[in-house]
């Protein structure tokens, strides 16, 4: 350390600055351990009980209605309308027709088995109802399932199981069974089945990789506990606030992704921070009112730009957004909660038996790790032989680096330009060779158009009228002479509620080019021309291309708002917590670079298949409309973690006097191990979700999991630290005019450390590194 850098050490040591929010809850929490875990645990069980006595509240169809699907399906429920939920049984054979006695029987051993059950209001026979193939080798047996159709899955199982009797007694025939309640039934016995395993998988995964990390049980189970218990208090908030804004399954899955990740990513930074600081040779006491004040305001921060970013999803319109983006903020309110407040506690506690239950070798070298850290000083940095060698090549031709870097950032975000986003229709998102996805395909090659359905809701005091009669009559012919959409036809008409319903068969898989011209021939000229030239006639289309359609028009519409409102938001807190214009603007550059990559890659796996059978699936030519906006406002929030984490550490370094391509050195240096250990428990507990059946989950997963290796390797090891070389003091510009912006600090390290531990080995010196010479 040069003079000028003591000197400066030693001034800003004489004048402490004032502790922040951060070392103030920390300092306190030590003081009364006792009362903060008590408190802590008083706080969990209080939420869990209680959102357990209020139970949760879930959206529903009218709650994500939009545009013109969502105002005919109001319109259907503000009538009282419900359309039951309906099963189709597909009786095929290559080598009987409908004709054929043995056919018959099968047909009609269908329909007595399913009216046995009890559970169908109606079973129609095809040959009463009309459904028979034109080949004449398959036939539908249509069933009405009793009750709310809401809850028909939970009724579903024994028409399930009667159909596989009748496929056992016939078995020279295909008799399967595809419909609204078994889809729905699939869905919630994947979903439970998905959540179960990945909450089985991702938990024991991240103790693993902290158990590697630190090399001691007790270090490893501390942040992994503290991480469960704020997902477990999470979820008691979101049952209680779904009183007031409805929440949903996939709310549930991203609350424990992201609470799992950043609980235990945030422990992992005080922890480690603490570990430092008394390898350096502090007291414990010292020790943690460090780690306070500055792992614990980078947590602070961190947490904060998460919440900021989720907060940008209310800005969407959508109720299952909505959904999503108040779960996330309510797991990692609480993750930080636990993070500042009973974790000192608990290492106040612990004291130096947090290393307690020692792995032989790995607690021999985080011992070392931690002590070399301790020991050398900015200018001689002992972090990793490979990330010194990394930085050592980044920090000689930081304008080469910087170059080669964003080149392939970049050319891994080109597959961006052809992203084709749609509301993955049944087949798509189930895995390949579903029974399930068999049957409906067998039934749409059987009988085209079925079961992809537009529907057309009329509402008009004038349905008796010749007008109408002449204004049906021609949206039929008009409908079939498209081509893009096919007889049968189906009328349903509600005399007392002057409402009627035309259910038009469509061209196409449900959100595939056919299928949105077929939705544009209904829209743009079929309705307008026929039931909208009646005079007093509301008439709006719905179904699930229609719902796709108007869902993606609401989502490309508040793009631009939420991308304001994160990337604002985001700015305004590096400004203040670095108090440096050209911080803030870099911390958003890569930030979006990063994003851009992950949705290239994602876009080529899943859209366009590249790779996708080794994640055991297959590119369905579209990505989930809501992932991108989802995957940007999250990672964003998420970014910030080592971003914070990583400046902070770099501008602690200048603060105390050393120039900045030497601060980088050792900023990105310390950190190396941390960001690592905390990156690849992210990458893990989201790869886990890559590894789901449903394909929703996939794509979000491995969404995550790629942009978080991303940032944690090319954006952190090379394009910060060439891009903040390249700046130099530039770095830290702040106008004048912004001068009267508050002064957070960033770290209350004593300049001289006592002498380190005498349990930790010192390490052999590292190298000097000067600005001029690099490493």
């Amino acid at each position: 350390m040069t003079s000028h850098a003591r000197t400066s050490s030693k001034r800003r040591a004489a004048a402490p600055e004032r502790p922040g929010l951060a070392a103030a809850v920390g300092g306190w929490s030590a003081r009364h351990r006792k009362t903060a875990v008590f408190g802590w645990l008083l706080f969990v069980v209080l939420a869990t009980v209680l959102g357990g006595m209020a139970g949760s509240l879930h959206t529903t169809s009218k709650d994500n209605g939009l545009g013109q699907s969502g105002r005919a399906d109001q319109l259907i429920a503000a009538a009282g309308l419900h359309s039951p939920a309906t099963e189709t049984v597909l009786i095929q054979s290559s080598s009987f027709t409908a004709t054929d006695p043995h056919f018959r029987t099968a047909v009609d051993d269908t329909v007595a088995a399913v009216r046995a059950t009890g559970a169908a209001s109606a079973v129609k026979s095809p040959y009463s109802n009309g459904t028979v193939a034109p080949d004449g080798h398959s036939a539908l047996v249509v069933v009405t399932m009793a009750g709310d159709p809401a809850t028909a899955a939970d009724r579903v199982a024994p028409v399930l199981a009667a159909v596989s009797g009748v496929q056992a007694r016939h078995a020279d025939l295909t008799v399967q069974e595809f419909g609204d309640a078994s889809a729905d039934k699939w869905f919630q016995d994947a979903f439970s089945h998905d959540f179960s395993r990945a909450e089985w998988t991702a938990v024991p995964l991240a103790l693993g990789i902290l158990l590697i990390a630190f090399g001691a049980l007790v270090a490893a189970v501390l942040p992994v506990l503290l991480a469960l218990t704020a997902f477990i208090a999470a979820g008691g908030l979101v049952a209680l606030s779904s009183h007031l804004l409805h929440t949903s399954d996939d709310a549930s899955s991203v609350m424990l992704l992201v609470g799992l990740a950043v609980g235990v990513d945030y422990c992992l930074f005080y922890l480690r921070r603490e570990r430092e600081e008394r390898a350096r040779g502090h007291s414990a006491e010292a020790a943690l009112q460090i780690a306070a004040a500055t792992s614990g305001r980078a947590v602070m921060v961190s947490g904060l730009t998460v919440v900021v970013a989720m907060a940008g999803m209310f800005l969407t319109g959508i109720a299952d957004f909505q959904a999503m983006g108040m779960a996330t903020i309510l797991v990692v309110i609480t993750a930080v909660l636990g993070s500042v407040t009973v974790l000192p506690a608990l290492l106040s506690m612990l004291g130096d038996r947090v290393m307690k239950g020692r792995v032989p070798f790995l607690g021999r070298r985080m011992l070392r790790s931690a002590s070399a850290g301790a020991t050398s000083g900015p200018g001689a940095e002992a972090g990793s032989a490979f990330w010194r060698a990394v930085l050592g090549r980044v920090l000689r031709r930081p304008l080469v680096s910087a170059g080669l870097a964003t080149a392939f950032l970049l050319a891994l975000a080109a597959p961006l330009l052809t992203m084709h986003t749609a509301n993955l229709t049944f087949a798509q998102q189930l895995p390949r060779g579903n029974p399930l996805v068999t049957t409906q395909q067998k039934i749409a090659t059987a009988f085209p158009g079925n079961p992809n359905q537009a529907t057309v809701v009329v509402r008009s005091d004038r349905l008796d009228s010749p007008a109408m009669a002449t204004a049906l009559a021609d949206f039929k012919s008009r409908a079939v002479a498209t081509g893009l959409l096919h007889d049968p036809i189906t009328v349903t008409r509600y005399p007392a509620q002057h409402i009627e319903t035309v259910d038009v068969p469509m061209a196409g898989s449900g959100n595939d080019r056919t299928s949105g011209d077929a939705l544009a021939a209904l829209r743009g000229t079929l309705v307008p021309d026929t039931f909208g030239k009646v005079a007093g006639t509301e008439a709006d289309v719905t179904g699930q291309t229609a719902g796709s359609e108007d869902f993606n028009t609401q989502m490309t519409g508040s793009l631009l708002p939420v991308f304001a409102f994160v990337m604002g938001f985001a700015f305004l807190l590096m400004l203040l917590s670095f108090r440096s214009v050209t911080v803030a603007l870099t911390a958003l550059a890569l930030n979006l670079l990063s994003v851009a990559a992950s949705y290239g890659a994602l876009t080529l796996v899943f859209q366009h298949g590249v790779g996708a059978s080794l994640l055991g699936t297959s590119g369905v030519g579209a990505i989930e409309t809501w992932v991108p906006l989802f995957l940007f406002v999250i990672l964003f929030g998420l970014s910030m973690d080592y971003h914070v984490f990583v400046v902070s550490r770099i501008k602690e370094a200048h603060d105390r006097g050393l120039p900045t391509r030497a601060a980088v050195a050792h900023g990105i240096t310390t950190t190396a191990g941390v960001v690592t250990s905390a990156a690849t428990i992210m990458v893990a507990v989201f790869a886990v979700f890559g590894t789901l059946d449903m394909q929703s989950m996939k794509q979000m997963g491995i969404g995550l999991a790629v942009a978080v290796l991303i940032d944690a390797t090319v954006i952190r090891a090379v394009l910060l630290p060439s891009v903040m070389s390249l700046l130099g003091e530039r770095n830290w510009w702040l106008p004048r005019w912004l001068g009267w912006l508050p002064q957070l600090g960033h770290g209350e390290t004593p300049a001289e450390p006592a002498e380190p531990r005498r349990e930790v080995p010192a390490p052999a010196p590292a190298p000097a590194f000067t600005a001029r010479e690099g490493f």
